[in-house]
């Protein structure tokens, strides 16, 4: 089988899309060829059946060219190709869906986030299969087209590190992109609340992520500023964006992966601590059929967190979560599913 695959980055160092590296690896090893386009192109190292075409974002192209280079790359291999794989992007599915139309190509589209805009409700139109990780994770309503196949996890790049001697510090770990979504505030002021009023010094917070818009460059000067103010600089740092290939040791060096993702979908850097033998607290509801009560504090809630951190530092969960990615949420499988919908017929 040969497949064309449109994403935004093929960057093995990018710190929001450089996971998707290990997502071409693994088609890669199960297909005869394997074409991608991306509209940005970095650093890769993948195997010989597969070419990495830009469309130039990254060379400073226009919107226009980046859309003919689309196209050309298209026309050159479509006749070839069993079908179209689009990552997150519904309008490379609307750019894409002449061509596929006329050469009868199949087009399955990734797409995991709750928005849901213009672009979201016309490609699902013209593609033939939306694949997400829950059902909150594409909240389309009313189409027969979205079907539900859990998420990737490279589970032998994360994996967990048995320390002879365990860290007296409780290790607290928030990563992904810097957002008023994510709602960093709410942990702050939770390690505010146990570090000043509760007095309790042995915890370190590690915040890894790095803002991509202006107004999140903005929020994340706000975030620092608020812990300056709180006399907070000793126990919470902020790492900036790491590539992705580094998360693994900074999971396995955690005790505890606090999400406060507002997003509703299911947040891949949870997965990734669990599958790294981290455990977990949650406000995000997309996790409500994965993790028990005792994982959850609530939304915008310091007090509520900070009481839930004081009782995982007295009672550490003893459950091993990273069975849960195994059986669920493994990439082997994720990329054996998505492969087999090129298959059926339309």
């Amino acid at each position: 089988m040969k497949l064309l695959i449109i994403t935004q980055r093929v960057d093995i160092n990018d710190s929001n899309l450089g996971f998707f590296h290990s997502w071409l690896e693994k088609f890669s090893e199960r297909l005869e060829k394997v074409y991608v386009i991306c509209l940005w192109q970095g650093e890769h190292n993948l195997p010989d059946n597969t070419i990495v075409y830009s469309m130039g974002k990254e060379k400073g192209y226009s919107k226009l060219v980046q859309l003919f280079n689309l196209q050309k790359v298209l026309l050159k291999h479509i006749r070839e190709v069993n079908g179209i794989f689009i990552h997150m992007s519904p309008i490379y599915a609307i750019v894409s869906f002449p061509l596929a139309k006329i050469f009868g190509s199949k087009m399955i589209l990734w797409f995991v986030h709750k928005s849901v805009n213009w672009k979201l409700k016309l490609a699902e139109k013209y593609v033939d299969k939306i694949l997400t990780a829950s059902k909150e994770s594409c909240r389309l309503r009313n189409s027969d087209k979205i079907e539900i196949v859990g998420h990737g996890i490279d589970i032998n790049q994360f994996q967990p590190t048995y320390h002879t001697h365990p860290s007296l510090m409780l290790r607290i770990l928030s990563a992904g992109r810097i957002a008023p979504v994510k709602d960093l505030k709410t942990l702050i002021r939770a390690i505010d609340i146990l570090f000043n009023q509760k007095n309790i010094k042995d915890i370190k917070a590690k915040i890894i992520g790095e803002p991509l818009l202006d107004s999140e460059v903005i929020y994340l000067n706000k975030l620092k500023n608020l812990v300056r103010e709180k006399k907070l600089d000793s126990c919470i740092e902020f790492f900036g964006g790491l590539p992705h290939a580094q998360m693994p040791r900074h999971y396995q060096n955690s005790d505890l992966i606090i999400n406060l993702s507002q997003t509703g979908s299911i947040d891949k850097t949870v997965l990734e601590a669990m599958a790294s033998g981290c455990s977990v607290l949650t406000c995000n509801e997309a996790f409500v059929n994965i993790l028990d009560d005792r994982y959850f504090f609530e939304k915008k809630n310091p007090q509520d967190l900070a009481e839930k951190i004081i009782s995982f530092k007295n009672s550490p969960r003893e459950e091993n979560l990273r069975e849960i990615i195994i059986k669920d949420y493994n990439l082997d499988n994720l990329i054996d599913k998505i492969i087999s919908k090129f298959y059926v017929q339309h």
